[in-house]
């Protein structure tokens, strides 16, 4: 798995709250272009976000569904984008104070062409997008305060 680590300047919980917005989705994930539904109980296992990522006009239109969710520590993912393939992602959140949260991304691409793609290019690849993806969900959790 491709791992991305940072440290953003906000409870656990306020970064949670931005994951658990399903509607918020396309605000902080790199190439998500647009939400079109999110399921009634979003982020409960097996709730999906349903997208558009890249883009207009050759957006492709596909969902990324919840695997697994404990509130305020992980959101565990299957994010679907084909025809390049199908990811897992992993957000997992340990506090580091009352207003710091230690934030872990974890990728791997598991199904499709992109499995197809080295390592460590997809380390290349996906690292960078991953920084931004935590940024902007820094941003976000920051402003709701």
């Amino acid at each position: 798995m491709i791992r991305t680590e940072m440290r953003i300047g906000a409870s656990a919980e306020d970064v949670f709250d931005v994951l658990a917005d399903g509607w918020s989705y396309a605000s902080w994930v790199v190439g998500a272009a647009h939400i079109r539904q999110v399921d009634s109980g979003w982020p409960a296992e097996g709730a999906r976000v349903h997208h558009s990522i890249g883009p207009w006009p050759l957006q492709v239109q596909d969902v990324t569904r919840v695997l697994d969710v404990v509130h305020g520590r992980l959101l565990d993912l299957e994010a679907r984008a084909w025809p390049v393939g199908t990811a897992r992602v992993r957000i997992s959140l340990t506090p580091a104070g009352p207003a710091e949260t230690d934030v872990l991304m974890e990728e791997e691409i598991t199904a499709g062409p992109g499995r197809l793609i080295p390592t460590v290019v997809q380390g290349a690849l996906l690292r960078p997008r991953n920084v931004e993806a935590l940024k902007r969900l820094a941003d976000i959790a920051r402003g709701r305060r």
